[in-house]
Formats: structure tokens, sequence, C-alpha cells
């Protein structure tokens, strides 16, 4: 793209979504009751219709004026009520002989996009509290304005994409009812491309890459997230299995005061991928003549790894293929099990129900012998068997088990007996594991991959699912690089670590 005005990248954003399939109107096109309304109502209403047919118009009407009045002045507040209606669907009460009926009434087909429509709209002209904003680009999907995208022009050597960021701050404050419902936010000087949620900080907004390799660093970013991320179904994937909320305590720098802040996290490229690809090799390895060996996700630390874990069960929890799977959540120490289950806990939502932590070996065996569903979570050492036992009670001969596995490089070893002191046969965590569960599958996440002649991950879990090592997080800025002194001091005490729990494991097998 050699002509970089403000208006050329627009226009070469809309050539980049029309090629896609979007329908293009400019904003002056659309039919609006008054600049205000930041919901396309006609479109909107002719969806409802559209995707909820047997669902009486009471219900579709009902369900409009959920989502036109959110009860709230508050973005982030909004913003998570709405995206629980767009994900789940709004919940109506209808009055049917004599009784009242819940009903969900559908905002988005996620299981089949083209039954939704999609709109690129330039230069969309809001009022609100006395103010008027022009945006540049904005994504509808049936009349909802899911994404803002904030153009900038390269030419100008006082444009950069902070300001781009700025600009949507200065959005957030003039005309706020615009991210009640907003999916993501795009900002871009035409080559560069960075994207994040609503409240997410600059530092966390990133480019988006291509899993073509040959693309990244040749075509410029915005025509890659173009492409790649604003394709339609990547970008409904991002919006139901790769979005959550969760609450941090931020300190006011003034006051010093501590306050809960609700937060909103979207998947970045490397989580995205790695999770439809970890999908693709669940369901082969689950089949009735997989391998059960599901493979080794190789995340760096610091690049979102307990997300990716959370975005991956999310969507694993109702693939119909699964049909009503059961996750084991496995670590190897309590503080990492309290952690994760913190995290997944946080993500109830988007898992559809709230996992469970055994806090016992018999507890374990409650949790593990039912008939399908749940994620519970549990450290490795509760498989071990009672004294006196060489094997672990089966507790489910199930194949729609799957066993996910943090830290995977660590306490997972151990097919075949060794002969301790006292001239016993022990075996290691991984035998009683497949005792206990020995039609399970295994998926291992991990910052650390082992390959010992009597410790290879990817002899236990199989081979690598997807590689992000921390070269490729520190270009991406997923991660904060360490100073090369910092470093070594940081390999050195994850290796002291690391070796410390591999004697004590050790010692536990005998």
């Amino acid at each position: 793209m050699t002509d970089l005005t403000e208006d050329a990248i627009e226009q070469n954003l809309i050539d980049l979504l029309k090629v896609q399939g979007y329908e293009y109107y400019h904003g002056t096109e659309l039919e609006r009751d008054d600049l205000s309304s930041v919901v396309l109502e006609a479109q909107f209403k002719a969806n409802l219709g559209k995707l909820n047919p047997d669902l009486p118009e009471s219900a579709r009407v009902e369900a409009f004026q959920h989502v036109m009045h959110l009860g709230s002045n508050d973005i982030m507040n909004n913003n998570e009520k709405f995206h629980q209606m767009l994900t789940d669907g709004v919940t109506v009460e209808y009055f049917k002989q004599g009784e009242t009926v819940g009903l969900q009434v559908k905002l988005i087909d996620f299981e089949t996009y083209e039954n939704n429509d999609f709109w690129v709209v330039n230069q969309l002209v809001i009022k609100e509290n006395n103010q008027s904003k022009r945006l540049d680009v904005v994504l509808f999907v049936n009349g909802l304005p899911l994404v803002v995208i904030e153009l900038k022009s390269a030419i100008s050597e006082k444009v950069t994409l902070d300001r781009a960021y700025t600009q949507i701050q200065n959005y957030k404050t003039a005309i706020p009812s615009i991210f009640y419902y907003n999916a993501l936010c795009v900002i871009s000087d035409g080559l560069d491309a960075r994207t994040s949620s609503v409240s997410a900080p600059f530092s966390r907004f990133l480019a988006w890459k291509s899993p073509d390799k040959k693309e990244n660093g040749v075509l410029p970013e915005l025509q890659i997230l173009a492409q790649r991320m604003l394709e339609k179904s990547v970008l409904l994937k991002l919006i139901r299995f790769n979005t959550v909320f969760e609450s941090e305590e931020m300190k006011d720098k003034k006051t010093g005061l501590l306050s809960l802040v609700k937060i909103k996290k979207i998947a970045a490229y490397h989580q995205y991928y790695v999770v439809e690809k970890a999908i693709r090799e669940t369901l082969r390895a689950t089949e009735t003549q997989g391998d059960r060996k599901v493979g080794v996700a190789w995340h760096t630390q610091g690049s979102g790894k307990s997300l990716s874990m959370v975005f991956y069960s999310g969507q694993l929890v109702v693939d119909p293929d699964m049909q009503n799977p059961t996750l084991v959540i496995l670590t190897d120490r309590n503080d990492l099990d309290d952690q994760l289950f913190d995290t997944f806990g946080n993500c109830a939502s988007l898992l559809r129900q709230k996992p469970v932590q055994a806090s016992s070996r018999d507890n374990l065996k409650e949790l593990l012998q039912v008939t399908g569903g749940g994620i519970v979570f549990t450290t490795i050492q509760k498989f071990y068997p009672e004294e006196g036992n060489d094997v672990f009670d089966t507790l489910s001969g199930r194949s729609n088990i799957v066993v996910v596995a943090d830290e995977a490089h660590r306490g997972q070893y151990g097919f075949t007996g060794k002969v301790n002191k006292d001239g016993n046969i022990k075996y290691g965590n991984a035998k009683h594991l497949r005792d206990a569960l020995p039609n399970a599958s295994f998926i291992g996440f991990t910052g650390t991959p082992i390959e010992k002649e009597d410790r290879d991950t990817q002899k236990v879990f199989g081979g690598y699912i997807d590689i992000y090592d921390i070269a490729q997080a520190v270009e991406d800025g997923a991660t904060v690089p360490l100073s090369y002194e910092s470093r070594l001091v940081k390999i050195k005490l994850n290796k002291d670590v690391n070796n410390k729990i591999d004697k004590l494991i050790e010692g536990i097998e005998g």
C-alpha cells in the first residue's frame, strides 16, 4: 500500500473486509432513529426474527428491550452483562398454558456464522452527552456494534499507535454507550495494527499474527489482522470461547486506596491458535481408535498459559463430539492447584459450570465416579495408591475424560516399575493415573518440556501441539523481557525448584 493517508487506509480495510463477505455502508446510509443510537435497531430486530423464528413475538420484543436497556451507566458492568447475553442468549419468561416458561432468545448464530449479517461501516457519527464523535470504522454483527477500529495515518510523524489508543479512551468518556456492546477494539496506522479489549491498557494491545509464518513481517499487520482475526468464524470464536471477565485489585495512584476493577481479557493470537489445535488433537485422540495422547502445548512463562487452559476447557466442554466430557485439571503442588482453581473459578461463565476441587483421595474418587460432565481439580499425588497397594482403583472407564496437566514436565512419569531399596517394585504417577482412568486422554501444558531417557514429556502426552517460546513472547510484547543476569537467575531458580520437586516425587514413589 503506497498511499497511507487516513482515507486510503480506511478504504483498504473496507476492501479487505468486503472480500470476506462483509456488507459495506457509509455511516450516512444507515437507518437510525437518531445519532445517539449505537445499535442498528431495524437490523437487530430483523435478525432476532430470523434467528428465533419459533419463539413468540413477545419473547423477541422482551429480548430486544433487555439488550437496549442494560440497566447501568458503567461501561464494564454493561459490557459483561451484554457479553453474557451475546454468548448464551437472552433469558426471557413466557406465559404458556397457565405456566411460566423460560426461553433463550439467540442474538448470534455461533454454530453457522453464515446465518449472521456482518457489516463494515465507516464514518459513523454518534451524538451523546451533547458531544458528537465520528468513528473511523465499526463492525456490526446483526446490527450490534461489536468492533471499534481507530485508524491514524502513518505518514504523519506525530501520529503513533498510542495516539489511536488515546482516541479510543476519549471515546469511552464522550460516547460510552457504544462500548457497552463492544467485543474488540483495534488501533492501526495502516501498517502496524494492535487489538485488545475495551478495558486493556496500551501495553496489552498486541499484533495478531498469521498461522502462515511466511506472511508475518511481509504483509502489513492491518492486512493480517483483517484477513485472519476479523475473518467471520474467527471473530465469533474469539467472542464465544476466548473472552473472559475478571476482577483485579487496583491501587489509586493519588489516594493509595485499593478497589476491585472489572477487566476483560481476550485471547492473543498464540492463545487462540493453540486452543484451536488442541481441540482438533483432542477430538483425534479421543476417537475409538485414538491413541489417548493429545499432545504438549509448550508456551513460555508469562504468555497466558493458565488462560489458554481456560479457553481450551471452555470450548471442549460444549463440543458435541465430546458428549459431555469430564476434565481433570492436574497439578503437582497444592499452591498451584489453588492458583489455577481460582483462575478457572473466576471464569465460570465461560466454562458454563463451577469447577470443583478434590480435598482428599477419597473425595477425588467420588468426584470422578460420575456418568459425565464436571471440571475436577486435583494434585497428582492424590492418585498415588494407599499404603501396601501398587494399583490405584479404577474410577471410570469412560473415554471422554481428558486429563489436563499443568507444568506437565514435572511428576508425570513412571510407566515402568523401579526396584526400591527394599527390593519392591514401585511405579510412578503415570501408571497410577492410567490405572484410575484407563481410557482417558492426556494433554500437557508447560513452559519447560523435558527430554530425558526416563522423563520425556512428549512420550507421556504426545507430540508438540504448539510452541511459543520466550523469544517469540518477548518479540510480541506478550511477556516482559528480563535482563540476561535476571534470566540466568530465574532459570537456575526454576531448575532448583524442579529438581527438588522431582526428588520429592521420587521419594514418594519409593
